[in-house]
């Protein structure tokens, strides 16, 4: 009997495996990038970096594996949640480095991806709870 478990991933939750591998990859190669999301208020930036890329690529490669895809689905959107800060973060520092040069149509193009991204957290953490099973 197939479940939602060890049915193939669907397009969405493939995509999301695609993202998080890709990410979490860029964790490692360039993690500056990634270091300016980090709240001012939390310590160890660098290491904080690579925790989070390395569960990246876990989630993504559990999400492959029906034996693990209920288990990496539940850590993926709990991931999502956990990093949703660090967006609001880079929305921020793309709004304040906007008001420095408002006319800077490269600097509006990116807040205005910043802002986009926000809301689309929330399906792909419904796509992750969705892959494992936890939800329909």
């Amino acid at each position: 009997m197939k479940t939602a478990t060890n049915a193939p991933l669907g397009k969405d939750a493939i995509a999301l495996a695609g993202l998080f591998l890709t990410s979490g990859t860029m964790h490692f190669v360039k993690p500056e990038p990634f270091e300016a999301m980090v709240p001012q208020q939390l310590p160890s930036r660098r290491a904080l970096v690579y925790a989070s890329g390395a569960l990246e690529i876990a989630c993504a490669v559990g999400l492959f594996i029906p034996r693990t895809r209920r288990v990496a689905g539940l850590a993926s959107a709990a991931l999502l949640v956990a990093v949703f800060p660090a967006n609001v973060t880079m929305t921020g520092q793309a709004k304040r480095r906007l008001d420095r040069k408002p006319d800077d149509a490269k600097r509006q193009g990116y807040l205005a991806a910043t802002v986009a991204r926000l809301p689309l957290q929330w399906p792909m953490i419904r796509t992750a709870l969705r892959a494992g099973g936890v939800v329909r």
